[in-house]
């Protein structure tokens, strides 16, 4: 899956469409997911700064902004940080905010499902390539969702919310070690491991702590 950027000469337009899937996806949800969505795209359109991809604004603003106590605001923060939708690029210091970042990618895989409910028109302009023609339908391999050990269960979960990249890139991982919230992951050559790291480490990351909240570390290694 191609990640929008929202720069550029139609910016705006990306900028929309962002927003909307991240409100299609809420509203296919409980009151839960929709209320924390919407907590976050009312920070998006108020403070968040596009071009940077910087978050600055303290918990009193927030608590604020959403007729919450401050306690809430860490609590749903935290929510957000765990499904890697924020990200912390500075910490907070004394009289100095933290600096936050939208994983903009994350949010777009989190979100797929529902872009058929705005419309197929939505789901082809995001995804231009992916539109199935007749006699045109690729099989991607799948993983074995009996699997049980932990690598087996997060390609399944990768495969479901991007299947050309889980063919091309994670389809041949081998598990490795699993050590003290470490996941050792084994790669068949050099450059592959080093394109993971580059681009997709954070996409692995994610996936892992959803499986298994105490992974904390990822590692890439060659076979």
């Amino acid at each position: 899956m191609q990640v929008i950027r929202p720069v550029g000469r139609e910016a705006a337009a990306k900028k929309y469409d962002i927003l909307s899937a991240m409100m299609a996806h809420a509203m296919a949800g409980d009151q839960n997911r929709q209320r924390l969505v919407m907590r976050l795209m009312s920070l998006i359109t108020a403070r968040y700064n596009w071009q940077r991809n910087e978050l600055a604004i303290g918990q009193r603003e927030i608590a604020r902004l959403w007729c919450v106590d401050e306690r809430t605001v860490k609590r749903d923060m935290a929510r957000l940080r765990q499904l890697g939708w924020i990200e912390v690029k500075r910490q907070g210091a004394r009289g100095r905010v933290a600096i936050l970042g939208l994983n903009l990618e994350r949010i777009m895989l989190d979100t797929r499902a529902e872009w058929i409910n705005i419309g197929t028109d939505f789901v082809e302009r995001l995804e231009p390539d992916q539109a199935p023609t007749p006699n045109t339908v690729v099989p991607f391999r799948r993983p074995n969702v009996a699997a049980s050990d932990l690598w087996g269960q997060i390609c399944v979960k990768l495969a479901d919310e991007d299947p050309a990249t889980f063919e091309a890139w994670f389809a041949n991982l081998k598990q490795g070690t699993v050590e003290e919230g470490c996941l050792e992951l084994l790669s068949p050559s050099r450059f592959h491991a080093t394109y993971l790291r580059t681009h997709l480490l954070s996409r692995l990351k994610t996936v892992a702590r959803r499986v298994d909240p105490g992974i904390a570390v990822v590692r890439i290694s060659v076979v």
